[in-house]
């Protein structure tokens, strides 16, 4: 039977800790290599849903006042929250033709965002506390959440026009539920990065944060929250029933991303190939991006 934590546990990418004190769950990202949603950090994901199920399980033994309600999403590494897909990967697999594994990692994303969506299977509050830069998939992640803490020197966007994609892991659909259509389908096609402050104005972000004091907020919302608990969980769910995201509309969505991926001309592909060797150079100057070259095809 796992006991988890009342601490923390440490997995490769992600560590999960429990703070009884606001009933919360904890992942924060590693990122031990580049911070962008590799294959390893999507397991460890996985395996952090199924020990939530389980530590919810057995958390039904406590009075309803003591068992979990919340999980937060954040961030350990300075200045960044997660950069998004794995470039490196998606241009193998695209120079592959891989439709199967290239699939399969969009539809792990998925599965992963839809669990979170809707709370996993003990309903939890989701809340992402965003601190550094959330781009692509690192967006489209923070959004899943009910709430969205932001500081102020937090940078969102969409990169993914810039080689002729489009965020496919739900940006429109988590977007949608909190401002127009329109405005959602602007934001992603202009490729723009946008202040935690504009996003706030926006309603995309929930609470702004000053620069340092996002835990602060966190831990003042959720006890904000556990004084008023039964309108705010009413709330929640009021706005996920007036706006409902399903799992088939999500992957309707993300397989229409696989087939844009595959069929991306040469052009795209050089760009991605560019920004993938920028990304490794910022985050390890001796990385050796040639594996996802050219000459690979």
């Amino acid at each position: 039977m796992i006991s988890i934590m009342d601490n923390r546990m440490q997995l490769e990418s992600i560590e999960l800790g429990i703070d009884r004190d606001h009933q919360a769950i904890r992942i924060r990202f590693m990122h031990p290599g580049r911070p962008v949603i590799t294959s390893s950090f999507l397991k460890d994901l996985e395996a952090a849903q199924g020990l939530m199920t389980t530590v919810c399980e057995q958390d039904q033994a406590r009075v309803p006042a003591e068992r979990l309600r919340y999980l937060v999403l954040s961030s350990r590494l300075p200045g960044v929250f997660c950069l998004g897909g794995d470039l490196g990967l998606f241009l193998e697999l695209i120079r592959n033709g891989d439709r199967e594994h290239l699939t399969e990692y969009a539809h792990t994303c998925m599965e992963i965002a839809h669990r979170n969506l809707s709370g996993g299977d003990a309903r939890l509050c989701t809340i992402s506390v965003v601190e550094g830069e959330a781009l692509g998939g690192g967006f489209e992640m923070a959004l899943v959440a009910d709430t969205v803490i932001a500081e102020k020197r937090a940078r969102f966007g969409f990169p993914e026009t810039q080689f002729g994609l489009f965020p496919g892991m739900g940006a429109f659909s988590f977007l949608a539920r909190r401002i127009s259509p329109a405005l959602a389908k602007r934001m992603i096609t202009s490729g723009n990065i946008y202040t935690a402050a504009e996003l706030y104005e926006m309603g995309v972000v929930d609470l702004l944060a000053e620069d340092g004091k996002a835990e602060e907020m966190l831990h003042h919302y959720i006890k904000r929250r556990q004084s008023r608990e039964g309108g705010y969980f009413a709330m929640d769910k009021i706005m996920a029933e007036h706006n409902p995201i399903s799992r088939e509309e999500l992957f309707r969505i993300v397989d229409l991303w696989v087939d844009t991926a595959l069929n991306l001309p040469e052009k795209n592909l050089t760009m991605m190939n560019y920004l993938f060797r920028a990304q490794s150079k910022r985050w390890d100057p001796k990385a050796d991006a040639t594996p996802v070259s050219r000459m690979r095809a």
